[in-house]
């Protein structure tokens, strides 16, 4: 009876890590993780103004169907 005592507290224990680590990375790292991608695809969808080069940066617009709605951005100038 001792020993499986002994293996529903291990069980509990890993199954406490897993949650935490769960909550960390859905809590901290995945917003981090998505909000790059976004920027890196609207950067590739984006109209850039290499006139506008300062330290790696560009200044782009979005266009989405011949119309962009004004607002500006930076995006790294990939040449």
């Amino acid at each position: 009876m001792k020993e499986a005592t002994g293996e529903v507290n291990m069980t509990v224990v890993i199954v406490i890590a897993v949650a935490t680590l769960s909550v960390f990375f859905f809590a901290v790292l995945w917003p981090s993780i998505k909000n790059t991608f976004i920027a890196n695809n609207k950067c590739s969808d984006a109209i850039c103004n290499p006139e506008t080069l300062e330290d790696g940066l560009v200044t782009c617009q979005y266009y989405k169907k011949g119309q962009t709605d004004g607002t500006t951005f930076k995006c790294v100038w990939k040449g």
